[in-house]
Formats: structure tokens, sequence, C-alpha cells
């Protein structure tokens, strides 16, 4: 088990979680990332290579596309999953199997999305296809918050934008 310690903004420890030690994630590495302004604590996220994360979501039956056939990260017309948080993966993950929709990501960590502490390139954010199932899933099961945003019973984000769904991951969604 891999373990990751959230710590008060002073530095003690306040709360122990651990995060499963999936294939792959050996290589992973923990950075600090910034909580949420309501909150004073400072979380440690484990990140993944493309490689950890694309073979976690192809075990998980969930595909993934970019209109440049690409995965660069610096590229924004290529899909790149390099720095994305396990939660997030375990996020989709966690929606794929709840839901049991087909779920293709056609955005994760690669530039050309908004900036922002909970971003794309800061691994928090991916984008997925629009399709019936999974928007009468979304629409159904979680909280209308306005402004075509719907918040599901464990905090994350998701929102309906014009061709897909942009969902903010601050945990992985009951995994």
């Amino acid at each position: 088990m891999k373990k990751s310690l959230w710590r008060a903004a002073v530095g003690a420890p306040v709360l122990s979680l651990a995060l499963l030690a999936l294939p792959g994630a050996a290589q992973a590495t923990t950075a600090p990332a910034q909580a949420p302004a309501q909150d004073s604590v400072q979380a440690l996220v484990t990140k993944l290579t493309h490689s950890q994360a694309t073979s976690r979501f192809r075990a998980a039956g969930i595909t993934w596309s970019s209109s440049g056939g690409c995965s660069d990260r610096n590229n924004p017309t290529c899909t790149s999953f390099e720095q994305i948080n396990l939660t997030t993966v375990q996020g989709a993950e966690t929606l794929k199997s709840a839901s049991g929709c087909a779920l293709n990501i056609t955005g994760g960590t690669e530039t050309g999305h908004a900036s922002g502490t909970y971003s794309h390139w800061n691994g928090y954010k991916l984008d997925f296809s629009l399709s019936t199932c999974l928007n009468n899933y979304i629409t159904s099961r979680f909280t209308y918050i306005g402004s075509s945003k719907y918040q599901s019973g464990s905090g994350n984000i998701y929102f309906r934008e014009s061709n897909h769904w942009d969902v903010t991951y601050y945990n992985c969604g009951g995994c």
C-alpha cells in the first residue's frame, strides 16, 4: 500500500490515507497539490506516467482519442495523461464501473486547456465524449448545481460543455 499524508498548514500530520498500489504504481511519484481554498489542508498527490494511466484505462475498458492522433503533453491536439493524478484515473474507473457506460477520453493533461490549480495540466481533469448513456447517468444521479454543472456525492464536478463532459476529480469518487 502506498500512503499519502494530509498535513495541516503548519505541517502537523492530521490524517493518513492509503492508496492502492496497482500495476505500474511503483514508478508513480508523489507531489504536493494545493487544497481547496476553504480547506486549510495540503494534500500529497500521486502522479502517474502516460503509460501507467493508459494501462489502467485499457484494463477498465476506457478508451481515449485525440484530434492529432498523438500523446505529446506539449501539443494541444494530442491527448496526454503524463502527470495525471492517480485519483483522477481512479475516478474515471469508478465512473465506468458505476455507470456501465462506454467512456472515451478526449482531453487529459495536455496543454491548451484553461489554467488553475484544479486544471487539466495539473492532473485533476478529464474530458469525456458525450453519449446518451453518460448524459443520462450524470444528469439523473448527480446534483445539478447550476450553469450546466453537476456534483457527484463524493464532490467531483461534471460540467457539460458543448461537445464533451469536463470532469474535475477532487477524489476517486468512492473507489
